[in-house]
């Protein structure tokens, strides 16, 4: 298999795509955010002819439950501009080992370099999703969306006023996320210490906001999770043009309403999530 195959390769363009659209959405300045993929085996066997496996390299943290599976990762301080137009130099395929403690490149980063320097976060955050989903999340992304990061100066940094916040901006919120958003305080991004948080929310939420950095989504593929991260963030942009008119709103999304709107979408809604407003 020649080079432009593993390119042309359907799970590659689809990692393509979805790196191309969060710039186009104005979500990666400079090197911002960060993207990875579980590769599947018939994925990988498609592709392996092409590899080149490097030396191996320690994650910085442990997940066993990942061990020897593919990802698909964008690189440190790569452009996602730049996914679309100089792909072999900006992103890489990389092997867990039989520990699930170090990885190797096995293709791309032609010009050097190392994967995302969120690897740890998204590795935990896979092996979660992985878990709690039987396997079905494959795609764990990160950008720094505006709006959203704006409501984190002005907003608790709490999981149910998020969650109520937003799901009153448009009616599709608590279909598209009816378990809720998650918040992460501000802390050091990169290491271990706000990839454990993260884990933990990702129990339970799909989505988690860093709280003055941007917003962490994991999903089924690409469409299921990019279309998450965008209805969270027209909902912010929602809200903060919202507050940026008045400062409370006239009217809005009442309980009842909420509740209505769950049954006819055959779903039900956390009660936490519906308390009754002070006015």
């Amino acid at each position: 298999m020649d080079r432009m195959k593993f390119l042309e390769a359907e799970f590659v363009q689809g990692f393509i795509r979805m790196a191309k659209d969060g710039w186009e959405q104005g979500w990666h300045e400079r090197n911002g955010g960060n993207l990875s993929y579980r590769v599947k085996e018939d994925e990988v066997a498609l592709v392996e002819e092409n590899f080149d496996r490097k030396e191996w390299q320690p994650i910085g943290t442990a997940v066993p439950k990942l061990a020897r599976q593919y990802f698909l990762v964008t690189g440190s301080g790569k452009f996602f501009r730049n996914v679309a137009i100089k792909t072999e130099d900006s992103i890489c395929m990389i092997e867990l080992d039989d520990k699930g403690e170090n990885y190797r490149i096995v293709w791309g980063l032609a010009g050097g370099g190392r994967p995302t320097s969120e690897l740890p976060s998204h590795l935990m955050n896979h092996e979660v999703k992985m878990r709690v989903t039987n396997g079905k999340y494959r795609v764990i992304y990160h950008a720094h969306p505006a709006n959203i990061i704006a409501l984190t100066f002005v907003l608790p940094l709490n999981d149910a006023v998020f969650t109520r916040e937003l799901w009153e901006m448009a009616t599709e919120c608590p279909v598209v996320f009816p378990g809720g958003i998650g918040v992460v305080p501000w802390m050091v991004p990169g290491g271990r210490e706000i990839a454990v948080e993260t884990s933990k929310l990702m129990e339970r939420y799909d989505v988690a906001v860093w709280a003055h950095h941007g917003l962490f989504a994991a999903g089924e593929d690409f469409d299921l999770t990019f279309g998450l991260m965008h209805t969270v963030e027209k909902s912010a942009e929602i809200l903060v043009k919202v507050l940026s008119m008045q400062q409370g709103k006239r009217q809005t999304i009442k309980v009842e309403e909420f509740r209505d709107l769950a049954k006819a979408f055959g779903g039900e809604l956390p009660e936490e999530f519906l308390y009754e407003k002070e006015e």
